[in-house]
């Protein structure tokens, strides 16, 4: 009799897991990712606001012990960046649920900031935003690419890179004309560096878009999830008066703004998991 509170707890926990292992996983839930950041309204301050993002996720990526690549950017006048794409990749063994994607799926959407822009004289607070689109990294073998479905051009450089960079068509922009995606990778020196660079993204942007779609046929259990497939949606704002991250879609609210940017997105990114574990159990009964 002694045992029975004990073990009624210790039931109670291994229902719960029980209920959570039986939630059907997301295929892609072990893939890295390629993240992408893009400035969006408010000029100069939502590049800048787009490089604390940026920032933020290398220094979340650090913190789990992934490694983070960028890919291809381009950075505005003040130092912060138009667009810039980084691959993520796990290291090691991933425990389920751990991987990449499993992780930053969540992370894609409109991120909206309030703060007082560097660039305002009079102190008024400021509202921009920044885009974000995250798709798993696909391998060659999982997306079919014909040789006449892409158009590829070839431009000289711009921005900082070096004399090689700025004086020969290295640059590379790729158009998928079945879909009409296109892709353009500037970093590397070589033009078939840029390409290799670009179709790794166009491969990751096609795996992603059949995944949409295969979403949206299905059923009402797999439409329930967090994340959405209409990325144009407000996902979070970053208050820097307050020091506050709110996270509209499951109600997420914390006041230490600072320590997020600086890299600890795990209690946001868990509320995200959390949220869309409960819709998936109570979608199945």
């Amino acid at each position: 009799m002694d045992e029975v509170k004990e073990l009624e707890q210790g039931r109670e926990q291994l229902t719960d897991r029980l209920r959570l292992l039986l939630v059907p996983r997301d295929p892609s839930d072990d893939k890295d990712v390629i993240l992408e950041v893009k400035a969006g309204e408010g000029g100069e301050e939502s590049a800048l606001f787009a490089g604390d993002l940026l920032r933020m996720y290398l220094r979340y990526a650090e913190r789990i012990g992934w490694k983070a690549e960028i890919i291809d950017s381009n950075e505005s006048d003040l130092g912060g960046y138009k667009d810039v794409q980084v691959a993520i990749k796990a290291r090691g063994t991933i425990e389920p649920g751990q991987g990449v994607w499993a992780r930053l799926k969540y992370e894609g959407g409109v991120h909206r900031v309030q703060r007082v822009p560097a660039t305002e004289s009079q102190g008024r607070i400021h509202t921009s935003a920044a885009g974000v689109l995250v798709t798993p990294e696909a391998e060659e073998v999982e997306v079919e690419i014909g040789p006449n479905d892409l158009r590829i051009d070839v431009y000289r450089s711009s921005g900082p890179g070096g004399q090689s960079v700025n004086t020969t068509d290295s640059a590379v922009r790729i158009t998928h004309l079945p879909t009409g995606i296109v892709v353009s990778c500037q970093n590397e020196k070589s033009q078939l560096q840029n390409k290799e660079q670009a179709l790794r993204i166009l491969r990751s942007r096609l795996l992603a878009a059949a995944q949409e779609e295969a979403e949206r046929e299905a059923s009402d259990a797999r439409r329930s999830q967090v994340r959405t497939v209409d990325r144009s949606e407000r996902i979070r704002t970053y208050n820097f008066p307050e020091n506050r991250i709110s996270d509209h879609r499951v109600g997420f609210k914390a006041y230490n703004l600072d320590q997020v940017l600086d890299g600890e997105l795990d209690p946001v990114i868990q509320a995200c998991v959390d949220a869309d574990a409960a819709a998936k159990l109570a979608a199945a009964g």
